[in-house]
């Protein structure tokens, strides 16, 4: 299916439904859900915020469809993706790349997706105006520190309005290992994660956005963001913390590409933090010190 092509608002957010598990269904369903999930992403004022056409956030929302349990009513997963353009370059940066395994929803195709931030109208509805506000979120916070807060406030408003829904991933004991909606944005907004905020600016604004002109001190400044993350995980060594793998999870390669260039002290100290912030790829970070 290929996604629709409208004019946008804050957000330049791809969509794409898959629903080939689904057999013998109409098949015109998920085109026209699809299109209307493009149309409210993309057409919908999330803030009071002026963008230009250039200035729109890039991302992906990818939905699969792994069952059709009634006529209208679904479940899967949604992935979500945002990338952040780098200053004076071409490239790219991915900020958020994560699938929300917990995604169950009624669709009623001609029936119009209306947002009211005062109540919870539909699990569909909830969940995409959920994750707008998280990349929202994220790329304000990229660009300012703590720029991102009101869209948070705003994502964690949807998670209380949504406490009596009965659908999976609102609430506190949802899920396996804290890995639902309630608790990301809650651990956005902690106190105690507020480091993993401070990264996300730092290593954006003081890191990448300097890389091409200012190379040794931009990766000096990534460097320190890196201890930002260090300093949470060690005061909440706790292994299901999503907040932190989501963000480790979207710049693991990218941090290895950097780092393999540069110089071996640098190396070391990277690869020394990486490895006790995100054991599981450790095999991975040593190819920075591996690499000439």
């Amino acid at each position: 299916m290929l996604p629709a092509t409208l004019s946008a608002q804050e957000l330049n957010c791809n969509v794409q439904v898959s629903a080939q598990k689904i057999q013998g269904s109409n098949r015109q369903v998920f085109e026209n859900m699809q299109r209307d999930i493009y149309e409210f992403m993309n057409n919908t004022v999330w803030t009071n915020t002026v963008f230009s056409y250039s200035e729109r956030i890039e991302c992906n929302f990818l939905i699969t469809i792994n069952d059709q349990i009634s006529a209208d009513e679904f479940s899967g997963t949604i992935q979500i993706q945002l990338k952040r353009p780098v200053f004076n370059t071409t490239y790219n940066s991915t900020m958020l790349n994560f699938i929300d395994n917990s995604f169950r929803f009624r669709y009623v195709e001609f029936q119009p997706l209306e947002f009211d931030p005062t109540t919870h109208r539909s699990s569909l509805v909830s969940v995409l105006a959920y994750y707008a506000y998280l990349v929202l979120g994220f790329d304000f916070d990229s660009f300012s520190l703590m720029g991102g807060t009101e869209y948070f406030q705003m994502a964690e408003k949807i998670v209380t309005n949504a406490q009596n829904a009965p659908e999976t991933g609102w609430k506190p004991y949802d899920g396996s290992r804290n890995r639902n909606r309630y608790w990301l944005v809650k651990n956005i907004l902690d106190k105690e994660y507020e480091g993993v905020r401070r990264f996300v600016y730092d290593y954006s604004r003081n890191g990448l956005d300097r890389l091409e002109s200012r190379t040794p001190e931009a990766r000096a400044s990534m460097v320190e963001s890196l201890r930002y993350l260090q300093d949470v995980y060690r005061s909440k060594p706790d292994p299901f913390m999503y907040l932190v793998q989501i963000v480790i999870d979207a710049r693991s390669e990218e941090l290895i590409n950097i780092f393999s260039e540069s110089f071996p002290e640098e190396k070391s100290r990277v690869v020394e933090i990486l490895t006790e912030i995100d054991p599981s790829r450790k095999t991975n970070y040593q190819k920075i010190t591996a690499a000439n």
